[in-house]
């Protein structure tokens, strides 16, 4: 099967383009960039729009086992064929945990017949309860892509050391989630004014560069790769500076809801604004976005955390965290790409491209040879985001009622479209 995708403004994050071409794809793979249409070429006309290597959206909650009715890998793979992400990377934090090669050999199969890739992370310590590490081996050779306790910090310093050594002789990936755990115990907004004016339990920043910094020492001391899930306020970017500065092996991403929304946005209580970590200053929002533009933070995910109705219709403190967002985060990425704080290539990199390369995906590039995993999309279409139309079971975003910019028109995997929508 031959498809040719022509008058396309090609997103490029390998080469940090933007620009009008053409793409060639052939049995999955792209064969070619601005060739002319091969003969019995299926001619799909973009008409100006955008087309863009498919999301590998890093740090995806799916339900299954035990919390279906929160999100199936068919709902979760329908909501993000919808929103332009191709590969998920799922989370360890399932019911139970994802820390033996049998229960990463189910969801593996569970996951096959989802339109979208779906890769699994394996949780970092048995029950994700840090006391005893997983056979990391036996749950490497069953595929798992990276290893992780999700949005619990390991406390135990010298069994966080001996997973990261064990780590680096496997080449395997850690992902920790810089948090004093200590201090951030109970809080659901960053402490100041704003948080005592509304009388909600708070944590500093300090808690998130303190566990920063005891992460990065543990890295420096093995030598291990590892990555930071969410990188959230301004004081943490020298650290990250200075250990990449240093050559250690270490990416950090950030939330595409650490991006766009700041702390006032809790000021009506409303629980669709609960995150963790939670809500952060202007000041912060807008040194994320400059640490995206610059490089210091690599990757921008949705951390797609969908929780039912009874979760979130609780008092604010009480409510479970998170929002979904396979569906929400390109739109919610073109907020960026209008204020002017990103381009489109520099979006994609951190989206797209990034994730893949640390990961080892065959992802994220618009080149010859590269899968033809790919969203054509409209950075201009303007729409009211109506959480009721959102394909995931759950439908806890924060972004209800907002108008919003960014439309997807289709979706490939491996050549084969899983999404078509409105042009």
């Amino acid at each position: 099967m031959i498809l040719h995708v022509q008058n396309a403004r090609l997103i490029d994050p390998e080469g940090l383009t933007d620009g009008i071409g053409s793409l060639t794809i052939r049995d999955g793979l792209i064969e070619a960039v601005g060739a002319a249409a091969p003969e019995g070429a299926e001619i799909i006309d973009a008409a100006g729009k955008c087309t863009a290597p498919g999301i590998v959206d890093w740090g995806v909650k799916i339900g299954e086992p035990g919390e279906r009715h929160k999100e199936s890998f068919r709902s979760a793979g329908l909501a993000a064929a919808a929103g332009g992400v191709t590969t998920i990377i799922a989370r360890p934090d399932t019911l139970p945990p994802l820390d033996d090669p049998e229960a990463l050999e189910f969801v593996a199969r569970r996951a096959a017949d989802a339109p979208v890739h779906i890769r699994h992370m394996a949780a970092l310590t048995k029950g994700r309860q840090g006391r005893e590490m997983v056979e990391m081996g036996f749950l490497q050779d069953a595929g798992a892509v990276a290893f992780s306790d999700g949005v619990r910090p390991v406390t135990d310093t010298r069994l966080l050391s001996r997973c990261m050594t064990y780590a680096r002789g496997l080449d395997a990936l850690i992902v920790g989630h810089p948090q004093d755990a200590g201090l951030s115990a109970g809080a659901v907004a960053t402490s100041g004014k704003f948080a005592s004016l509304y009388g909600l339990p708070a944590v500093s920043p300090m808690a998130e560069v303190m566990g920063l910094d005891r992460d990065l020492g543990l890295v420096r001391m093995t030598r291990a790769r590892w990555h930071a899930d969410q990188i959230t306020v301004a004081a943490s970017l020298p650290a990250l500076r200075r250990a990449k500065d240093e050559g250690l092996d270490i990416t950090a991403g950030t939330s595409i809801h650490h991006l766009t929304l700041n702390e006032f946005d809790l000021g009506d209580y409303r629980t669709f604004f609960r995150f963790t970590p939670p809500l952060r200053s202007e000041d912060d929002r807008v040194a994320m976005i400059e640490a995206v533009a610059e490089g210091v933070i690599d990757v921008i995910a949705s951390f797609h955390t969908p929780q039912d109705e009874e979760s979130k219709r609780l008092p604010f403190a009480e409510a479970a965290p998170g929002a979904v967002g396979l569906q929400t985060l390109l739109p919610a990425a073109m907020r960026l790409f209008h204020q002017g704080g990103l381009t489109l290539p520099q979006l994609w990199r951190a989206m797209s491209l990034n994730p893949a390369r640390r990961l080892g995906l065959d992802a994220g590039r618009l080149a010859p040879g590269a899968s033809a995993d790919l969203v054509l999309f409209d950075p201009e279409a303007p729409f009211v985001m109506d959480r009721f139309k959102l394909l995931s079971k759950s439908k806890n975003t924060p972004f209800d009622g907002a108008l919003m910019q960014g439309r997807v028109i289709g979706t490939w995997v491996r050549g084969k479209r899983v999404f078509a929508g409105e042009k």
